[in-house]
């Protein structure tokens, strides 16, 4: 997976390591962290373009993130390509977890699924909910879901 900072610079490290010596680097400032993963996704024509961001949350003190872009022609129904969102938060965040617990920071996965019934991404609020929460991290769905429905979408393509 490639990786880049929000300033467009490439991340070269593997994700693991860059999250590990970022924590390191804000730790040695005296930061308290708390991560946000999630995804969003937007159909252009043909193209179906997913951005997955890892957002590092400063206490009192602004934050940063990480983001991921992928591209695929696959066609998809709404509450599909809304799961594969939360697999796509989910497959980073299980990679990520032994540090988060390690370093004692807090992490949720958001999903960019509404909680509203009149929105048609609120079908997939169950089972999203279900799969994260089954997986043991902390869940949040719009509109506290900032990382998916904020971060991410700002930064698909």
């Amino acid at each position: 997976m490639h990786w880049r900072k929000f300033n467009g610079e490439n991340i070269q490290l593997p994700i693991k390591k860059a999250v590990e010596e970022a924590i390191k680097k804000e730790r040695a400032h005296g930061t308290k962290l708390k991560v946000c993963i999630g995804t969003d996704s937007q159909v252009k024509g043909a193209d179906t373009e997913f951005a997955t961001v890892i957002v590092f949350l400063r206490e009192h003190n602004g934050g940063f993130m990480y983001i991921h872009n992928e591209k695929t022609k696959q066609k998809f129904h709404i509450k599909e390509r809304m799961l594969l969102e939360v697999a796509k938060s989910i497959e980073v965040a299980y990679e990520l977890c032994d540090l988060f617990i390690a370093w004692d920071v807090e992490m949720e996965v958001h999903a960019d699924i509404n909680t509203n019934p009149g929105f048609k991404s609120n079908d997939a609020l169950k089972e999203a909910m279900g799969y994260i929460l089954g997986m043991g991290f902390a869940f949040k769905a719009k509109p506290e879901a900032f990382a998916s429905s904020c971060c991410a979408d700002k930064v698909v393509n």
